[in-house]
């Protein structure tokens, strides 16, 4: 089992908005932060998690993907806390922040307790259609990352890999590390991957359209809240 650690708590007020915004997944709302998967909403309709290392930038992916600079709070002290984070879209669809893994500075014992809430959550999980694992494109794959996706793959949940912090690095540098992690990865059933920046929004649209993909939402924007219909 995976030693997870969480990220730095969320902040429940939102500040000032980003440019770029999807109808949708800029209504993200705080829920709640429970320690376990039991004390979070009921187990039905739609959720993607959002995971990865302390330092893989997810906080600034969530905001930027939400359109909101203060719904995920980043902190220069990773692994504070322990909780699942639940944000609601609608009635029927939310997104979860999960632990962050890989923090070296905490205690053995409470990584694995984390550990164990994460497993919790990923294994036995209903509502869960797909997971984000964000990975600094400058350290991508490194051995927990692997273990990660080893582990989903059992369990066939599905995997859209976002490379952050895209910006650090000149075009060719990036474009290789995505060739990369394309390589390592093209043997899993269900995994993708893509570059991603947070400070400049490159990759926005094709993360949305996985998210939109997973939630069954419509194409076409007018019906973006509700999902679409099953024939």
């Amino acid at each position: 089992m995976l030693p997870l650690i969480a990220e730095p708590r969320l902040n429940m007020k939102p500040k000032k908005p980003l440019k770029q915004s999807h109808p949708v997944y800029q209504q993200a709302e705080f829920i709640c932060s429970v320690p376990k998967m039991s004390g979070g909403p009921l187990d039905s309709g739609y959720e993607i998690a959002f995971a990865g290392r302390s330092n893989a930038g997810k906080s600034s992916a969530i905001n930027r993907i939400t359109h909101q600079t203060g719904l995920a709070r980043t902190s220069k002290t990773p692994g504070r806390t322990q909780h699942l984070v639940f944000f609601k879209l609608d009635e029927t669809h939310r997104l979860v922040d999960l632990p962050g893994y890989g923090f070296a500075k905490v205690p053995g014992h409470m990584r694995q307790k984390w550990g164990q809430n994460m497993a919790q959550y990923i294994e036995n999980r209903l509502a869960l259609k797909g997971i984000i694992l964000l990975m600094d494109i400058r350290h991508a794959m490194t051995e927990l990352d692997q273990q990660m996706l080893e582990w989903c793959d059992s369990l066939e949940r599905p995997v859209h890999i976002l490379l952050t912090k895209a910006d650090k690095l000149k075009y060719g540098a990036a474009k290789a590390s995505l060739l990369k992690v394309q390589k390592l990865t093209r043997h899993y059933g269900q995994v993708s991957v893509q570059m991603f920046s947070s400070k400049n929004g490159d990759g926005l649209e094709k993360v949305w359209s996985v998210l939109d993909q997973w939630n069954e939402y419509n194409n076409d924007e007018s019906s973006l809240l509700t999902p679409a219909n099953k024939s």
